[in-house]
């Protein structure tokens, strides 16, 4: 009898993926007579890499289409990516980073001024007990399976959460400290983590009211927002705004709302505490906030949009939260970004809609928009996840096989 692979997926927003995987090692172990024509490794990446935020050993480009990355292997875990660079978890629990942008002596944890790295290095700290990562604007927070969150990089605007100004090389813990952090959203100049207690926690810049603090002061230590609680279940940081989802369901934003991207049938100014989006409901399963955008998915399976551009639902804006044009009762994961958004659906199929500045569609064309989803030009039904970030357009995804 062929024993099954199992191990849970960490998505870059703290969602649990699900499991019973099947990893190429096993594919390789017990299917070894056709494991040539369908083993592929699965991290891929696709969009800009002028930074290497694909780490693919080579000169920094643009890739039309998803590649695998230089390092290869079948044990993915945990993805993330930004601007500058990026960083994932083995299903061992080491942690890898990679880029060869500005400061990467500072985004990649790794403790020497170097150029960075166009393949996936491990982090000063080391260690085989990382559960979860996120990247940020020129710095990286990263959970440990002790429950420890740990920051480092650029600490403009206090985001490392550190009560300090200086510049951090190699992963610390933040200020708040404690064993039991959950969950952890990077974003331009602040972060937002809940805890295992429920409660969240947000730190950095809060200009346009992103910290949810009912003020626009800097913190230079993790905070909770003015809403307070402890059933907090899953937090997503935009480049300017903030949502977040209880364990009730119900869905919470707050921040800047210049293009309706808080969802309260209202723009412009800012928000800056937590409040319900105009749809309202406690169904709400997993949010991603963009630059102009704020996308999400109910546990009915159908995906939300709301804020400015071209968002999926035939170019239009809204205030208020809508569901795309595209429909369906089958979406599992949506991330939204400056440019584009990326999503998932149960059935392991991958979709991109928004506009292909950068070649973010994976369609083998640079150039163009959809208006719509439509799937990458690699297809397939075996994505498991996804990572894009609120300002950037690079994607990064896990592919893996089913039993």
């Amino acid at each position: 009898m062929i024993s099954t692979y199992s191990t849970n997926f960490i998505g870059s927003d703290g969602v649990d993926l699900g499991s019973k995987l099947l990893t190429k090692e096993r594919f390789n172990e017990y299917y070894l007579n056709i494991a040539n024509q369908y083993i592929t490794p699965e991290l891929w990446g696709w969009g800009s890499s002028e930074n290497s935020q694909i780490p693919l050993n080579d000169s920094p480009s643009t890739k039309y289409t998803p590649v695998t990355t230089f390092s290869g292997g079948a044990n993915w875990k945990s993805i993330s990516v930004a601007v500058l660079h990026g960083a994932a978890i083995k299903t061992d629990g080491s942690l890898w980073t990679w880029g060869t942008g500005n400061d990467l002596d500072l985004l990649l944890g790794i403790n020497n001024a170097n150029p960075g790295s166009s393949t996936p290095v491990t982090t000063f700290a080391g260690g085989n007990n990382w559960r979860q990562v996120s990247c940020g604007a020129y710095h990286t927070a990263a959970i440990k399976t002790d429950g420890t969150l740990w920051v480092w990089g650029n600490n403009y605007k206090a985001k490392l959460g550190i009560n300090s100004d200086r510049v951090v090389s190699t992963p610390v813990t933040t200020f708040a400290g404690g064993n039991n952090w959950k969950q952890v959203s990077c974003s331009f100049n602040y972060n937002a983590a809940i805890k295992t207690d429920g409660t969240l926690w947000t730190w950095g810049d809060s200009t346009t009211g992103e910290l949810g603090t009912n003020d626009s002061f800097t913190k230079s230590t993790p905070v909770t927002t003015f809403a307070g609680g402890n059933d907090w279940k899953q937090v997503s940081c935009g480049s300017f705004h903030t949502a977040a989802i209880k364990t009730d369901g119900s869905l919470w934003t707050w921040g800047r709302n210049s293009y309706g991207q808080v969802g309260n049938n209202n723009s412009g100014g800012a928000v800056s505490t937590p409040v319900t989006t105009f749809a309202g409901g406690n169904d709400w399963k997993q949010v991603s906030c963009g630059y102009f955008r704020t996308t999400a998915v109910k546990n009915d399976g159908t995906l939300w949009i709301w804020g400015g551009g071209v968002m999926g639902n035939n170019g239009l804006s809204s205030i208020t939260p809508i569901t795309t044009f595209a429909g369906g009762t089958n979406w599992k994961k949506v991330l939204d970004s400056l440019n584009h958004t990326i999503a998932i659906k149960t059935d392991g199929t991958l979709w991109v809609w928004g506009y292909n500045t950068s070649g973010q569609f994976g369609n083998n064309i640079i150039g163009g928009n959809a208006q719509t989803p439509i799937t990458t030009f690699d297809g397939g039904t075996n994505w498991r996840d996804i990572a894009t970030f609120n300002y950037g357009d690079c994607n990064l995804a896990i592919r893996s096989y089913e039993d």
